[in-house]
């Protein structure tokens, strides 16, 4: 489903379009809108969708997604996949499949990193299961300095 029938069936929102993100991408402009993509945006708006060999990629993902990713996890009857950092978050979102990263330490200059666990489409109660289990048994999350508990 593309961005504009996606939001056109919001209900609590004004915002219906990619044009209307855009507009309100500029009145809130901020050095994180930049940052994430209004050029994408604003180039993505002037396509007219997508064609033949976008659609040809989708199918592509669609059975590496079914014959490798989902294929692995039904055989080996896996609850979740694990991955250092963020590494795998992408990839799961190419998918449509669920993501969760939580903290697992800080490098030498205590910079933060994380743990991801990915799993199948309806899998989000057991991501938060395994990632609130890793939370409890690593107690490695520390709140910022600058927010204290």
């Amino acid at each position: 489903m593309d961005l504009n029938a996606y939001l056109k069936k919001l209900v609590q929102t004004r915002v219906r379009s990619l044009a209307d993100v855009i507009a309100f991408n500029k009145i809130s402009a901020s050095e994180k809108v930049q940052e994430y993509g209004q050029d994408t945006m604003l180039a993505a708006e002037k396509t007219n969708g997508i064609g033949e060999l976008e659609r040809e990629a989708l199918r592509n993902i669609t059975k590496a997604c079914n014959y490798g990713f989902e294929k692995m996890m039904k055989d080996n009857k896996l609850d979740a996949l694990m991955s250092p950092g963020a590494i795998i978050a992408s990839l799961l979102a190419i998918g449509g499949y669920p993501g969760i990263n939580v903290p697992a330490g800080y490098d030498k200059n205590g910079v933060p990193f994380g743990i991801s666990f990915g799993g199948l489409q309806g899998s989000e109660p057991t991501l938060i299961e395994i990632a609130y289990g890793f939370e409890q048994a690593t107690h490695i999350r520390k709140p910022p300095l600058s927010h204290p508990r």
